[in-house]
């Protein structure tokens, strides 16, 4: 293989969610209990709709090719609500979603053999990115606070790209910012439809990275094709280029 780049996913791949789903509950349980208003709903009522929700939503939107995840949060908080029988405030939801986004970027770490992977990949002149489906105001925040700049070339969000993985445009936009062709770039991502059927679709090497027995998010059950590499710690990525 002649891997001149590698492109990473963002959450789940460069990030781990173990503290941001801890974060994030608490504010839904806080959020749908201010709805419910003197009706009482148990917390694992409200997971189990919210859960609901998510997955309708998310195999909603996997039919577009594009959508900002501020949409679509509101659109699952929306029907969660629908499917608990309590009415949606536009207050209310204000309040949860910017908890949400602070939960998000604050909540989202670093997995722990990240740096060293991303500067022994730079000092052996990768070309480096991340190509993430998340807006602009996740995505920066997030490249400032951990100083990722210092080791990539390039990081686009799906808002900037007006696409989201898996489809076409987002993968093409990040192949014209790094002037590699495909065959030069490997993707890693911890999803299969998002990272792996893009990725693969686009004439790249893909690598899938395992988090345990945690899924991927937001995945719609659509048919995924196997990647050409599994890892379970970015530093096995150091053997494959």
């Amino acid at each position: 293989m002649d891997i001149r780049g590698i492109f990473f996913d963002l959450g789940g791949t460069l990030f781990h969610y173990d503290g941001n789903r801890k974060r994030t509950g608490r504010a839904l349980m806080q959020a749908m209990s201010q709805l419910a208003g003197s009706r009482h709903l148990a917390p694992e009522d409200i997971g189990r709709a919210y859960r609901a929700a998510n997955d309708e939503i998310a195999r909603e939107y996997a039919q577009l090719d594009y959508y900002l995840h501020a949409d679509m949060f509101r659109d699952t908080f929306r029907r969660a609500t629908q499917i608990l029988g309590i009415g949606f405030d536009d207050d209310v939801y204000a309040v949860y979603h910017h908890a949400q986004h602070t939960d998000i970027v604050e909540g989202l770490a670093l997995k722990e053999d990240c740096l060293h992977t991303l500067a022994a990949l730079r000092d052996a002149g990768h070309y480096l990115s991340i190509v993430s489906n998340i807006d602009e105001d996740m995505l920066h925040p997030l490249v400032e606070r951990e100083g990722l700049h210092d080791y990539l070339h390039h990081w686009t969000s799906s808002e900037a790209a007006q696409s989201c993985k898996p489809h076409a445009r987002f993968f093409e936009v990040s192949l014209e910012k790094s002037g590699l062709a495909a065959e030069h770039v490997m993707f890693v991502g911890d999803s299969p439809e998002h990272d792996v059927n893009g990725a693969a679709r686009a004439g790249m090497r893909t690598v899938l990275i395992r988090n345990g027995d945690k899924p991927a998010p937001l995945q719609s059950g659509a048919p995924t094709v196997d990647p050409d590499h599994t890892v379970d710690k970015l530093s096995q990525i150091l053997d494959l280029v």
